[in-house]
C-alpha cells in the first residue's frame, strides 16, 4: 500500500548564537533528511533573525526557518524526532497545507465561477425614474404637520415661585 504524498510547512528557530555556516549545514541536514525518505523540498525560506514572543529555553531571539516539503505522513514523525534532539533548534512546527490547499483551490473556483455585478450593465428601470419614491413623501407630510403646530410659548413657573416660604431651601 502505498501512502499518500502530502505537502507540510515546517518551521523552526535556531539558537541566536548559531554561527550562520552551521545553520545552512543545519538547513542541508533536515533536506537530506527529506529527500532521502522519498519527498522533495518545495521552497526553504530563512526569515532572519526575530524576537521571540516569550522566553524559550533561556533565549529571547532566534533564526527562523520555514521548510515547505512534500512527503508521506510516516516521514513527517522522524523529521520531528530530528528537530527535538537537534541541539540548536529550541523550537518547531509541523502544518499539514495539502488541506488548507484545497480549501483554497475551492474558494477561488467558486468566486471565479461566479459573475461579479459592476461587470454586469447597470439598468435604470423608466417607471421608478418617474414616480416619487415612498422616502420623499413622508418628509413633506411631515412639513406640513409641522407648519401647522402651535409653537410653544407658554412659560412654566419655577418651582421655587410654587412652593410655600417654609419649604424653600435655607440659605446659609
Amino acid at each position: 500500500m502505498e501512502e499518500i504524498k502530502r505537502s507540510y510547512e515546517v518551521m523552526f528557530i535556531v539558537r541566536p548564537d548559531a554561527e550562520e555556516a552551521d545553520l545552512d549545514k543545519l538547513i542541508e541536514g533536515f533536506s537530506g533528511n527529506v529527500t532521502n525518505g522519498g519527498g522533495e523540498v518545495k521552497s526553504v525560506e530563512k526569515m532572519g533573525r526575530r524576537r521571540l514572543a516569550y522566553t524559550v529555553q533561556k533565549f529571547n531571539d532566534g533564526f527562523y526557518v520555514l521548510m515547505t516539503i512534500g512527503v508521506v505522513g510516516s516521514l513527517i514523525g522522524e523529521i520531528e524526532r530530528r528537530l527535538r534532539v537537534s541541539e540548536p533548534v529550541i523550537k518547531f512546527i509541523t502544518v499539514r497545507m495539502d488541506e488548507e490547499e484545497k480549501r483554497l483551490a475551492k474558494v477561488k473556483a467558486h468566486r471565479d465561477s461566479r459573475v461579479k455585478r459592476s461587470a454586469l450593465p447597470q439598468q435604470q428601470p423608466q417607471a421608478a425614474a418617474e414616480t416619487p419614491t415612498p422616502s420623499e413623501a413622508p418628509v413633506a407630510s411631515e412639513a406640513l404637520v409641522a407648519s401647522e403646530a402651535p409653537a410653544a410659548t407658554e412659560v412654566t413657573p419655577s418651582v421655587e415661585a410654587s412652593m410655600p416660604a417654609e419649604a424653600t431651601p435655607a440659605t446659609v
